[in-house]
Formats: C-alpha cells, sequence, structure tokens
C-alpha cells in the first residue's frame, strides 16, 4: 500500500450520504438437512427467543442495538431499546 498523496477527510459529513442496510434479527434456529427438506407451507420454525424478547438490529451485518417489534399501521417496525457499544457488538 502506497502513502496518501492527499489530506484524509476531516469533515465527516461527506460519509453522511453512504447508504447502509439494517436489519431485524428475530431469532435463530438449527435444523438438519433432512428436517429442511420436510418443511412445507404451513410449517412452523421454532427460534430460540421467546415471544416479547429484545430482537436483534444489525446495521450492515454488525450487531448494533436491541428493539422491540412495533406494528405500525400494517407494517412491522422496532422500537430501539438499548444502542450496544463496540464491546457489546459481534
Amino acid at each position: 500500500m502506497e502513502p496518501a498523496s492527499e489530506k484524509p477527510i476531516s469533515d465527516i459529513g461527506v460519509l453522511m450520504d453512504i447508504p447502509l442496510s439494517i436489519s431485524v434479527e428475530l431469532g435463530k434456529s438449527k435444523c438438519y438437512v433432512k428436517d429442511l427438506l420436510n418443511l412445507t407451507a404451513g410449517s412452523i420454525v421454532e427460534l430460540d427467543r421467546l415471544a416479547g424478547d429484545p430482537v436483534d438490529i444489525l446495521v450492515n451485518g454488525k450487531l448494533f442495538a436491541k428493539g422491540e417489534v412495533v406494528v405500525i399501521d400494517e407494517n412491522f417496525g422496532v422500537r430501539i431499546q438499548e444502542v450496544l457499544g463496540k464491546d457489546k457488538s459481534r
């Protein structure tokens, strides 16, 4: 890698319009291939969390916060309960 010939960016404002991907993880489950092949419409996959437990909010695949699922009109949303620091994120 060669040293930069220009000054580093000192104005963080130029970064504000970079798009980020936000996803919400309700929970996880493990299964075998045979179980996966038996899934059909109407099958239920049990997750590792209880109803009402906080959900994980990920930004670009990294854990960022914990939240609560809410309903807004006919859509789902997430109410932020806790923004995690670097030591708590994955």
